[in-house]
C-alpha cells in the first residue's frame, strides 16, 4: 500500500490538470504556464499568462531569466504530442521546479477556459467536474 500511496502522490507532486492550474493562476500563486512547442502554435493560441520556450531551444541561456522559486507547468497540444514531457524533463534537469499538465492546450480548451493568440479562444460553457 505504501508503494501505491507513494505513486499517487508523485503524480500530484509531477502533474497537473487544467481545473487546478486555472485556480492556481486565479489565486495568484507562483506558478508560470510554459508552451513547450514552437513559436508559431504559441502565438496561434496559448493559455493566458503562458510564456515560450519551445522544448528543444531550453538551455541554461534561454531560461537564465526565469525565477526559479516559481513552478512551471509544462503543456504542449495534448496527449497526442510529447513536446511537454520533453520540455518538463528538460527544465526538471536545469532545476526548475515543474509540473505537466494532462491533456495540454486542447484539454485547456475542453474544460472551457480561454486561450490568447491568433486564434483565441473565449472558453465554452463544457466545464470539468472534477
Amino acid at each position: 500500500m505504501d508503494q501505491q500511496i507513494e505513486f499517487y502522490q508523485n503524480k500530484f507532486d509531477f502533474e497537473t490538470d487544467p481545473s487546478d492550474l486555472f485556480e492556481a493562476i486565479g489565486k495568484g500563486e507562483n506558478v508560470v504556464p510554459l508552451d513547450t512547442r514552437q513559436a508559431l502554435g504559441f502565438e496561434l493560441e496559448h493559455i493566458p499568462g503562458a510564456i515560450n520556450i519551445p522544448h528543444g531551444t531550453m538551455d541554461e541561456h534561454s531560461t537564465g531569466h526565469l525565477d526559479k522559486t516559481k513552478v512551471y507547468v509544462c503543456y504542449c497540444d495534448g496527449i497526442g504530442c510529447n513536446a511537454s514531457t520533453k520540455g518538463a524533463l528538460n527544465m526538471t534537469k536545469l532545476g526548475f521546479k515543474v509540473k505537466e499538465l494532462i491533456g495540454g492546450i486542447a484539454w485547456w480548451k475542453y474544460d472551457g477556459y480561454p486561450t490568447e493568440g491568433t486564434d483565441k479562444s473565449n472558453g465554452s460553457s463544457i466545464q470539468c467536474s472534477c
